[in-house]
């Protein structure tokens, strides 16, 4: 088994590292070259390792443990090919033994090969005294074959192992959560809570369940059981600081918030609640101040940018909001939330062609919701470019093809040009659509209202939908 990373080196590991020091050569039993080998591995030292090993081999060149720790580095170096003819060597002497098993299914899952994989861990089981890595490599295995339901099992098995296995108790969670299984969640973490009553870390995993379900009172009792558990936790104050906030209990999470800020080095997304908080209490240059600490924090996290940019937004500052959305865009100019941004600011300035060109490269980056399109084609509307308005929308049909906006927006266009032909038209083709929609035309498009045509279209429609 290998050595806890944190664990001092022994007086075997001085003795290798003296002698690799000299000419000199010790000697040193199979387990000794183990117990160094672990070490090194342990701690990321392969060429070290690797040194072990081929020493070790020199002076044991039958031990089946040795070969195996240099079959482990070589498939850890992808020498695939080497290890397997190793391991083919090895099973020839040793038949039952579970670590060839667990070398060859690592080898498998390398090569993609997870269902291989797994099977060779199942035989691994059988022969094997020792379940708990299996279990655990097994979880992996089922992970990468998106089999949560599985993977869930062989991660609760290393949990009834070891219930001080963090690692494995996180995986459970995780893939109660890929299942949305989130009361399946609650309930097993509850059943855990019994028999560990005291541990910060289911507490925590609770409280983020009582969260998702939104039950906010029994999460923010979770988060207080994880605190009294661990005081200097700081994820459970981070996570009870949201709860508050979505509480309205902005003054609370504020708290919270700025209690992560004593227990570890600040970050950018705390700031950045905080600022929120100070926003919702009317505290504008609280909130400006944990904004900016947002950026400084993190100068490359275009989301503070962002919400710099959106606070100078709803303050009818367009100036600074432009030129903060700048430097988001700096950042991320591949972001189409950020382009839409930076339209509605110029639309806001009345710099139509800017907006045009915002709104436009929102769309190349892949913006293609309803209101993008939209939102563009008001710009060339505003602009009076009522051809390059029709243009945009008769693109956006190609995307929306159901949508009764589009079409009574692109009637009134043609209207709005004199085109009665078209406007006639596509504005039966909208009532036809769907008539329950006409007040969006109605709404736009006042102008129009009581010309004697367009009623009669309106009436007659009005009669078919009934």
């Amino acid at each position: 088994m290998a050595l806890e990373s944190e664990e001092r080196p022994n007086q075997s590991i001085t003795k290798f590292e003296s002698m690799l020091k000299t000419d000199d050569v010790y000697f040193f039993d199979a387990e000794d070259f183990e117990e160094i080998i672990h070490h090194y591995l342990n701690h990321g030292k392969i060429a070290l390792a690797k040194k072990a090993i081929k020493i070790g081999l020199q002076q044991h060149p039958d031990s089946t443990a040795l070969k195996l720790l240099h079959i482990e580095v070589l498939v850890f170096e992808n020498n695939l090919e080497v290890a397997e003819h190793m391991l083919d060597e090895l099973q020839l002497l040793e038949t039952s033994n579970e670590e060839i098993y667990i070398q060859r299914a690592n080898i498998y899952s390398k090569k993609d090969n997870h269902e291989a994989a797994v099977s060779l861990l199942q035989e691994a089981l059988t022969i094997s005294d020792e379940c708990f890595d299996i279990y655990s490599l097994l979880g992996m295995e089922y992970l990468f074959m998106d089999d949560f339901k599985m993977a869930k099992e062989s991660f609760m098995k290393c949990v009834s192992f070891d219930e001080q296995d963090y690692s494995s108790l996180y995986n459970v969670i995780y893939c109660f959560e890929f299942l949305e299984d989130y009361d399946g969640a609650i309930n097993y973490l509850n059943e855990y809570l019994e028999r560990n009553p005291y541990c910060e870390v289911a507490w925590h995993q609770l409280g983020k369940q009582y969260y998702v379900k939104r039950m906010y009172e029994k999460a923010l009792t979770a988060f207080d059981f994880a605190i009294i558990s661990d005081d200097n936790f700081m994820g459970a104050y981070y996570e009870k600081g949201k709860v508050l906030e979505k509480m309205g209990k902005f003054e609370e999470a504020i708290e919270n918030y700025e209690t992560t800020l004593a227990l570890e080095d600040p970050t950018s997304h705390t700031y950045l609640r905080i600022g929120r908080c100070y926003e919702k209490l009317g505290s504008d240059d609280m909130a400006k101040h944990h904004y900016y600490k947002t950026v400084h924090e993190d100068p490359l996290l275009d989301k503070g940018w962002l919400v710099i940019t959106e606070f100078y937004y709803r303050k009818e500052e367009y100036a600074k909001a432009l030129h903060y959305i700048n430097k988001a865009l700096n950042i991320d100019g591949d972001n189409p939330d950020y382009w839409n941004k930076c339209g509605k600011i110029h639309v806001a300035m009345c710099n139509f062609d800017e907006a045009d060109l915002a709104y436009k490269q929102a769309v190349d980056m892949g913006s293609y919701d309803l209101e993008t399109w939209l939102s563009w084609a008001s710009v060339s509307q505003r602009a009076e470019n009522y051809n390059a308005a029709i243009e945009i929308l008769s693109q956006a049909q190609e995307l929306f093809s159901d949508s009764s906006e589009i079409a009574y927006k692109k009637a009134g266009l043609y209207l709005m040009m004199g085109d009665k032909i078209n406007g006639r038209i596509g504005l039966m083709k909208a009532l036809k659509q769907n008539f329950t929609q006409l007040h969006l035309f109605q709404k736009e498009f006042p102008q129009f209202d009581g010309i004697g045509w367009i009623q009669q279209l309106i009436d007659a429609s009005r009669k078919a939908s009934r």
